[in-house]
């Protein structure tokens, strides 16, 4: 392995992080998942991009700063201006023209969350007239949910808060939202289920903005390297996640 000098640790340093601070880009949800943080009771962040970020962060030397954004596409908006350094987020085709993305860590699913009274069982019957489908805007499943609903309501939501508080009182049949994330909500919406099958398979990665090669290329080798070592894997059992897999 060839050795890098100083200069060109403090350069890749640099453009990954020009203010000298990571300042990195996460989601709030109401719990905590493979790509959303929730606040624990002592006001810490929970989440599995909280540790990944702090093992970044710890990779390059240097101190996080975190922005926490309502959803994805707020996160994803100030990565292409260059206002954070550093994000997770799920790949998709419009995403990929405006940021850059690094390894991926996970494979995620998206499906429905149902309400008792809505009757449905599977994906396959969300798509019905009449029903009220909840979704996060500006987010790859939104993108999803609009390509494959055509007899259904689609209601774009600024925020897994507040899809859940809509599902609760009875203003919603269906969430639109990845798996692992709509697992712990199931407890928070009174006999809701999350239905059989999927809309939408996607690979969720760490990003950076564009037009810093040298930037992607350290959060590349972090990454392709914390998969190696098992770092991921443990981030992932330690918060709850044993039977998700790590994207390979």
């Amino acid at each position: 392995m060839t050795r890098r000098s100083h200069a060109q640790d403090a350069a890749t340093k640099a453009e990954l992080a020009p203010t000298g601070t990571l300042r990195v880009g996460l989601v709030e949800a109401p719990s905590a998942g493979l790509i959303f943080v929730s606040r624990a009771a002592d006001g810490r962040l929970d989440g599995v991009t909280t540790d990944l970020s702090a093992d970044l962060a710890r990779y390059v030397d240097l101190l996080p700063a975190v922005t926490l954004f309502p959803n994805l596409g707020g996160a994803a908006t100030a990565l292409q201006a260059a206002a954070i350094d550093v994000s997770f987020m799920p790949i998709d085709a419009t995403r990929r023209q405006v940021i850059d993305f690094g390894p991926t860590y996970y494979d995620l699913e998206s499906t429905y969350l149902a309400s008792a009274g809505s009757g449905i069982t599977d994906v396959a019957r969300v798509d019905r007239t009449g029903l009220r489908v909840v979704a996060i805007e500006d987010t790859t499943t939104f993108r999803a949910a609009t390509r494959t609903l055509t007899r259904t309501q689609l209601i774009p939501v600024p925020s897994v808060a507040e899809a859940v508080a809509r599902m609760r009182a009875g203003q919603a049949d269906a969430f639109a939202l990845s798996r692992d994330t709509l697992r712990p909500v199931v407890a928070q919406i009174p006999v809701s289920r999350i239905v059989a099958g999927g809309f939408q398979h996607m690979q969720v990665a760490v990003a950076v903005p564009k037009g810093r090669p040298a930037a992607l290329a350290c959060v590349t080798a972090w990454l392709d390297g914390a998969k190696r070592t098992g770092a991921v894997r443990r981030i992932f059992d330690a918060r709850g996640f044993r039977d998700d897999a790590v994207a390979p």
